[in-house]
């Protein structure tokens, strides 16, 4: 009884590692809160997380790009009157709530 409740948890432990992080996807996202172009689905491959980046303007933002991205990371910074900001997560579709 002992050996088929380790398999058991051990199939169960596999199948939660392997359940692909799921993000949105949308290359052009306006103001507006609408998708203008590249709206979907992408699974994050190894080393990869959901990634929004949000492209401010005098305070305003101003569009937004969401995909999975490779090596993502934190990060806020400024170039030529815009301010770029990049935000990750881990969990499935975690960039399109932020």
């Amino acid at each position: 009884m002992d050996r088929h409740f380790l398999l058991l948890l051990f199939l169960l432990c596999c199948t939660v590692a392997v359940t692909p992080l799921r993000c949105i996807t949308c290359h052009l996202r306006t103001q507006t809160d609408r998708c203008r172009r590249g709206f979907g689905v992408c699974v994050a491959r190894d080393q990869e997380r959901c990634m929004i980046l949000k492209i401010f303007q005098g305070g305003t933002l101003q569009l937004s790009y969401l995909v999975c991205q490779r090596f993502c990371r934190d990060l806020t910074y400024s170039f030529q009157d815009r301010t770029y900001v990049h935000k990750c997560c881990n969990y499935n579709y975690c960039n399109f709530k932020r």
